[in-house]
């Protein structure tokens, strides 16, 4: 099966040679670039104190950025024909992988939280990969149930019977952040695919409710919602990660202090190759190198959304709803992750795509990245529509439209 994916025509295998959309591809491999940067500049001080090698990180991410990239490539080989008829069986996968995430002896527990599953020198988040399964079985239950979906209301009560149970499982974890963002993106998902304006209210009113009320229960929550509001009340204890980071936007004005010579990342500010990244490059880089990378991930979120836009037009319904979710994906994570960094919204650990160290996440946005384009290729091939068949003598007289 492998050997027939390899061999059909692709964005990499027909023939006009490479066929890829090209400003999708360039702003990706920018912040692919910008994070290898920084997580070499933000992650060689505690490198160099925990290992001994200051560019241990640097290796180990660009390892993963390695294996991201060769993800990529094979997922622009995968017709998205293949990804609608094992949906479900996708999804199944992400409920087994959440579910031994959390059993003794599997699940690795870091910093109290159960999130990855150890192979070897690797940890595997299911979490990532869970996002991206259930994003593709959304898709696929709005296009075999485009007339329940809008005009009866188990239409959009059927996705929360799915949805439920993972969002359950994520928050054992506790995965507080991937939830919402997983649950976000779907519910956009099931908006953009028709369900009636009057039912969608409800729908949100209630996860809004179940948010909060999920936000409340714990003890550590109510503090974190408490102490971003005034961190420097308690600045050398809860409130130690956001005044640092915030002092870390501070010293870095308009230019910033340099590459390599910010004094943040030098023990004070936690995580700051992961979860506070993007304190360090505001910091190094100035608020100049922030907004522009702000405009990056502005500028890819919304070239995925027309991406979605484009194939709804062509009739590529399932694609243009995987286009929609992922670019929800990123959108969610981007504005949560930069949220916490300038103190908008509690302290939470989610990664920021594409420039945050973690390779389940870099893999996981590389995957969904050849995924758009591939969707990007079949709309301008007029693959995947409804009446249209993948096979290979569809390329025989191939034409291209703009």
């Amino acid at each position: 099966m492998l050997a027939r994916l390899l061999a059909a025509p692709s964005p990499l295998r027909n023939r006009r040679g490479i066929d890829i959309d090209f400003p999708l591809l360039a702003g990706s491999l920018a912040l692919l670039g910008l994070g290898l940067v920084m997580i070499t500049s933000a992650s060689s001080e505690v490198a160099a104190a925990l290992s001994g090698n200051p560019l241990y990180h640097m290796i180990r991410h660009l390892i993963y950025l390695t294996l991201g990239l060769g993800a990529c490539l094979l997922t622009l080989q995968v017709p998205m024909a293949f990804w609608q008829r094992h949906g479900a069986r996708l999804m199944l996968l992400a409920f087994v992988l959440l579910i031994l995430v959390l059993l003794p002896g599997i699940g690795r527990e870091v910093n109290g939280a159960k999130r990855w599953i150890g192979f070897g020198m690797f940890n595997v988040q299911p979490s990532e990969l869970a996002k991206l399964f259930t994003v593709m079985f959304i898709a696929g239950y709005l296009v075999r149930r485009q007339d329940e979906v809008r005009e009866k209301l188990t239409g959009f009560i059927k996705p929360m019977l799915v949805l439920g149970p993972i969002a359950v499982l994520l928050l054992a974890e506790p995965d507080f952040g991937a939830t919402v963002v997983l649950v976000g993106s779907c519910i956009a998902m099931l908006f953009l695919g028709g369900i009636n304006l009057l039912r969608f209210i409800p729908l949100a009113a209630a996860v809004l409710a179940a948010g909060v009320l999920v936000m409340t229960s714990q003890s550590y929550r109510m503090q974190r919602l408490t102490n971003f509001v005034d961190p420097w009340a308690d600045q050398y204890g809860a409130g130690y990660q956001l005044s640092q980071a915030l002092i870390a936007f501070g010293r870095g004005e308009w230019f910033g202090v340099g590459l390599g010579n910010s004094i943040q990342k030098q023990f004070y500010l936690p995580e700051a190759h992961t979860d506070f990244v993007f304190a360090v490059l505001a910091e190094e880089l100035g608020m100049i190198g922030a907004l522009v990378t702000v405009g990056l991930f502005v500028f890819v979120s919304v070239r995925a959304l027309y991406i979605g836009l484009w194939a709804e037009k062509a009739k590529q319904f399932f694609s243009a709803y995987v286009a929609y979710g992922l670019a929800f994906l990123w959108i969610g994570q981007v504005l949560i992750n930069i949220g916490v960094n300038v103190g908008l919204l509690p302290t939470k650990g989610l990664t920021l795509p594409f420039l945050s160290y973690g390779g389940s996440s870099l893999v996981i946005c590389c995957v969904s990245l050849g995924l758009l384009l591939r969707i990007e290729w079949e709309r301008r091939t007029q693959l995947g529509g409804e009446e249209v068949e993948f096979v290979e003598s569809d390329f025989a007289d191939e034409e291209v439209r703009p």
